[in-house]
């Protein structure tokens, strides 16, 4: 059997809460510019930010370096970070839905058909 990936889970004692940051694309629209006033293409999803717990190692994690965290995708850590305030920015998600739209061939939206981006 060849195995495609590990997952290694975090022990609950030794875990260490952090911040992250899960965003997501700044407009519903695809291209924004094109209604009337673009403030309501506005996702108000673009930023979340929770909080997680991480393995210890990651105390030591290295700014641009990429770490991935399970079915969340990947992150780096903020340089804003302070040793006692850890801050993750997600990078790249595993999932990206509006990508699996685009391949559909049309884009549905607030009522609207929307053409995708070539």
């Amino acid at each position: 059997m060849k195995v495609k990936g590990t997952i290694h889970w975090v022990s609950v004692p030794h875990a260490k809460e952090t911040e992250i940051r899960l965003y997501d694309r700044l407009f519903n629209d695809e291209n924004p510019a094109a209604s009337e006033n673009f403030k309501e293409s506005i996702n108000p999803d673009s930023l979340k930010i929770s909080k997680a717990f991480i393995e210890p190692d990651l105390l030591n994690a290295i700014p641009g370096k990429g770490y991935q965290f399970i079915r969340l995708g990947y992150f780096t850590l903020d340089t804003s970070s302070k040793p006692d305030h850890l801050v993750f920015n997600r990078t790249v998600g595993l999932k990206d839905s509006w990508a699996k739209e685009v391949k559909k061939g049309i884009i549905i939206n607030k009522g609207r058909q929307l053409l995708p981006f070539c």
